[in-house]
């Protein structure tokens, strides 16, 4: 497995578990702030504690990054490009990305991090997407 897949994986696991913490804290919150039954009908995460919204914000941004991330990974591992830029960035992807999560969650990535952190993991996309575009091997 290239490290590019490995990290393909690893954002994967990071998207599939990162509605945890917003369900943890739908469910520690009494009647759900007003919702009488969250099964009918899910409470509106802006009405619901800050860290909470925040959660359900950070896995929904992660979702938006995460399928060019696995397009361009998988494209590039199709026509046969690895190298040091597609390795790095995708490694950069991941680590930005659990940083991103973490830093929304906790509200220490505030302006102008969280934004900052979001545009890194975007132009880890496109090093990976250059690298495709140009034909680019070996390295």
């Amino acid at each position: 497995m290239t490290i590019e897949l490995f990290c393909l994986m690893l954002g994967a696991v990071l998207a599939a578990s990162l509605w945890i913490p917003y369900i943890v804290g739908v469910n520690i919150t009494p009647a759900a702030q007003g919702a009488p039954n969250v099964f009918v009908s899910p409470p509106d995460p802006l009405k619901m504690k800050p860290w909470i919204a925040r959660s359900f914000r950070a896995h929904q941004n992660l979702l938006e990054q995460f399928l060019p991330f696995a397009v361009v990974v998988l494209t590039a591992h199709l026509v046969g490009v690895s190298n040091d830029a597609t390795r790095w960035a995708a490694i950069a992807f991941v680590v930005i990305r659990i940083a991103h999560a973490v830093g929304m969650i906790t509200a220490v990535a505030r302006m102008p991090l969280r934004p900052l952190l979001f545009t890194s993991g975007y132009a880890a996309i496109l090093v990976i997407a250059s690298q495709v575009f140009l034909g680019a091997t070996g390295g």
